[in-house]
């Protein structure tokens, strides 16, 4: 076990000293470039990194491993709690590495998340309306069991195992100028920006139902937020992470709100054109430039994180 250290500086450096411990666990997703013009966009290529493809369904593998492979694991195990995405990749990470591990979720998670969970043999407790409920439960659970907490965001590893996604998109596609991330709490879009340490633009994307990053920035401290909408399920924790908003607030200040009909057109769209299934936060990014909430100006090269996949209730028609 290697540790990271939980009060180093994130930077582009421990970000790929993380990546080459976690490397054996992990896929590199592809990236594909795409035509805009099949999304009538005009003719500019866009590049989407396909995070879907991931262990465990999204981008969230990344941070769990990190945790789980430089921090030391007690017997207990570990505990996590998650509106499922999170949870799925602990108990991913989990059952590769052999620890028990308790995951929380709220009875917002979908079934599809639900399901994976359980089947990586963690012990899953259902309750509570959000994220929030289910984090207090876990904290609880970590106290009484002394099981290691594993934080879905606001934790230095989490972190830095998120910023590996940029790390393999600055290596995938280097002259991009632009990286749409969805925001929940914000590890990821924090992770990659504080890889990129402003080498280009990074654009935070959240639903207008769960403005947590767009609240803070403007209040200039994390602050309490709406938390509902189609992706609540990963998009909406009530709150942006205490260590990811002074990384955002130096790399990634610019953020764009999209509405649950966008999100929704989003996923069609790229199950139209691509057949890409992708879950309500995981097309979050994409529908904001479908939906021109993003506007590339002239040239701009543009590379979008398509983050999630766990869904099994699509609102768009399979068939077609």
């Amino acid at each position: 076990m290697e540790a990271l250290g939980d009060t180093i500086t994130i930077t582009p450096q421990t970000i790929a000293r993380c990546e080459g411990i976690i490397r054996p666990y992990i896929r590199r997703t592809p990236l594909i470039e795409i035509d805009a013009a099949e999304f009538g966009l005009g003719a500019a290529p866009l590049s989407l990194k396909l995070e879907l493809l991931q262990h465990s369904g999204s981008f969230k593998a990344r941070g769990a491993f990190a945790n789980l492979l430089t921090r030391e694991v007690p017997e207990a195990g570990v505990v996590a709690a998650s509106g499922g995405n999170h949870g799925a990749a602990v108990a991913y990470a989990a059952m590769r590495l052999k620890k028990p591990a308790r995951i929380f979720v709220p009875g917002i998670s979908s079934a599809a998340k639900i399901a994976r969970i359980r089947e990586y043999g963690a012990e899953l407790v259902i309750g509570g309306d959000g994220y929030a409920d289910a984090l207090a439960a876990s904290e609880i659970s970590a106290r009484e069991t002394g099981a290691m907490p594993v934080p879905a965001f606001d934790q230095n590893e989490t972190i830095m195992g998120q910023g590996t996604v940029g790390l393999e998109i600055a290596e995938q596609a280097p002259d991009i100028d632009t990286l749409l991330v969805a925001v929940g709490g914000g590890g990821l879009v924090a992770g990659i920006a504080a890889f990129y340490a402003g080498r280009i633009k990074v654009v935070g994307v959240e639903p207008l139902a769960s403005p947590t990053l767009s609240k803070a920035l403007e209040a200039g401290h994390p602050v309490d937020a709406e938390a509902g909408g189609l992706a609540a399920d990963s998009l909406a924790p009530r709150r942006v992470g205490e260590r990811v908003f002074p990384i955002v607030q130096r790399y990634a200040r610019q953020t764009v709100l999209v509405s649950d009909d966008a999100i929704a057109e989003a996923q069609a769209a790229l199950w139209r054109a691509l057949r890409v299934v992708a879950e309500p936060g995981g097309a979050t990014a994409f529908a904001a430039i479908l939906s021109g909430a993003y506007k590339p100006g002239d040239g701009e090269r543009v590379a979008i994180v398509i983050s999630g996949g766990n869904t099994v209730a699509v609102n768009f028609d399979l068939a077609r």
